[in-house]
């Protein structure tokens, strides 16, 4: 009977994870649909009116099935893997299409590099053009640092690169002191290229070549560590996003019955697990919630908690809301 009891629950506890995360995509495309916009943000709006109704509901129903597929543990990672990468292409399809002029894929007509650092330096460089930067920091207080895990659009480029290698090393002690010096750089940098007046093309250039240095930071250095050097140590809003999540309710905890078995540091890619966390029962402030510890522990030791509980429904909690916001931004413009 017991047996039979925990399965029910989790029947159940599967339905309202889908049924929750339909709900919350629909509810926000739905309010995006009808918001008095220049021009609509939803992309099927755009070419068809009235089709931004019946791209609500598909995206919702996209959220619910993401939701139900990422709930098993040890499905998440893969999952999160695949749906990431189809987010980074979507995203860079709209940026070609957008630069062979099909401006009507573009949230404003007027291309903007994806260099994620620019969001917090290009506002300050213009002194307009918040949107970005509000979206970022919105998230960033619903999922915390998930934010580079699920939803950043270079993201999945490094985390790829990673897995060239099969287990993860550490980067050197060291890098920690380069983020902290990169996060101040940037927005020093934006506001003193403004004070100089220095010309928007020339600063475009320098952000360009930044986003280009941090592309072969990839391809050089976390192909060969296994380990994601670019979003843990160059891209500033890495660290913003570490930061700002720590006003999330999420975190990921591990228990005190956790056996040291140290499985789930082959599993991160963040930096952010080694002997040392373990220890304290937490990972590192690196750590993005990406949740591929979670899946690699085979004791279950490891596990989301919500406003400091550890209680069932915190994983399912998370779960639908990066499956609802991942469904959101594909449905909406960009750039």
């Amino acid at each position: 009977m017991t047996s039979l009891a925990r399965n029910g629950s989790d029947r159940r506890l599967a339905v309202l994870t889908r049924v929750a995360a339909f709900a919350l995509c629909t509810g926000a495309l739905a309010a995006v649909q009808v918001a008095p916009t220049e021009r609509p943000l939803l992309l099927a709006e755009r070419f068809f009116p009235g089709a931004g109704w019946l791209e609500a509901l598909l995206l919702g129903l996209y959220a619910a099935w993401l939701a139900g597929r990422m709930l098993d543990p040890a499905a998440q990672p893969r999952w999160r893997r695949r749906v990431w990468l189809v987010f980074s292409a979507v995203f860079f399809t709209q940026l070609a299409l957008g630069l062979l002029g099909a401006d009507l894929l573009l949230m404003t007509g007027e291309l903007h590099l994806p260099v994620p650092a620019l969001i917090i330096a290009g506002p300050l460089f213009r002194m307009e053009g918040l949107f970005m930067l509000l979206l970022f920091v919105s998230t960033v207080l619903l999922v915390g640092p998930a934010w580079c895990s699920h939803l950043c659009y270079i993201g999945a480029w490094d985390h790829a690169a990673s897995r060239a290698r099969k287990r993860p090393k550490p980067l050197p002690a060291w890098s920690r002191k380069v983020r902290w010096a990169i996060l101040i750089m940037t927005p020093v940098t934006a506001l003193l290229l403004r004070t100089i007046g220095i010309p928007a093309a020339a600063a475009g250039g320098l952000a360009l070549a930044f986003g280009l240095a941090g592309v072969a930071l990839m391809m050089l250095l976390s192909r060969r560590r296994g380990t994601m050097a670019h979003c843990v140590v160059f891209c500033p809003l890495g660290l913003l996003a570490n930061l700002l999540g720590k006003l999330s309710p999420f975190r990921v905890a591990i228990g005190d019955g956790c056996t040291k078995c140290l499985t789930c540091i082959g599993a991160c890619r963040y930096d952010a697990l080694n002997r040392e966390q373990i220890e304290q029962g937490r990972p590192a402030l690196s750590c993005s919630l990406c949740g591929d510890c979670v899946g690699a522990c085979t004791e279950g030791w490891l596990h989301y908690t919500l406003a400091g509980r550890t209680m069932k429904a915190a994983r399912p909690s998370f779960i639908v809301l990066v499956a609802a916001l991942h469904a959101l931004f594909l449905g909406v413009a960009r750039m």
